[in-house]
């Protein structure tokens, strides 16, 4: 099982791709998207729309995980937030890509064992589980491969 992990942002997507496997989840691929803030708002979301669509095509995932917005500190930063989830759950729903919806704190849980973490213990997590040498670049990455690692540790099938 293939499972895509998402970070969604305006700025910035991570995106993190990890194979289930009986052991533990190991690491495909990661990445980030990234729009200018040059472009308009319609741009740029279409921009993530087709970039999103075109990596579920080349991953193929069976199932998307992505950070629900479950609460916000900062309107101005929650909006685009919201409108860039948006498209890439059409985008998901457009290619029947089933899709989980995880809060940060049911990442940390599943990643740290404590909802609490910083930003630092969950990607030295994610560094631990997938055996790499090195911290996952950008942050949005390793946090879209937390997701990805919380649900291949959570899904049933």
């Amino acid at each position: 099982m293939i499972i895509l992990g998402i970070d969604p942002g305006t700025a910035t997507t991570g995106w993190g791709a990890v194979k289930k496997s009986k052991k533990q989840p190991e690491l495909m691929d990661y990445g980030a998207i990234f729009t200018s803030p040059k472009q308009t708002t319609g741009e740029r979301l279409s921009k993530l729309h087709a970039e999103i669509s075109s990596l579920i095509k080349q991953i193929a995932p069976d199932v998307l995980v992505i950070e629900k917005l479950y609460f916000f500190k900062n309107l101005k930063t929650a909006l685009p937030v919201s409108e860039a989830r948006g498209v890439i759950l059409l985008a998901a729903s457009q290619q029947k890509i089933k899709v989980v919806e995880l809060t940060p704190l049911q990442i940390k849980m599943g990643i740290c064992g404590y909802g609490r973490a910083d930003k630092k213990q969950i990607q030295k997590m994610v560094k631990e589980t997938l055996c790499l040498e090195k911290i996952p670049k950008p942050d949005d990455a390793a946090d879209a491969l937390a997701a990805a690692v919380c649900g291949a540790y959570s899904h049933n099938g």
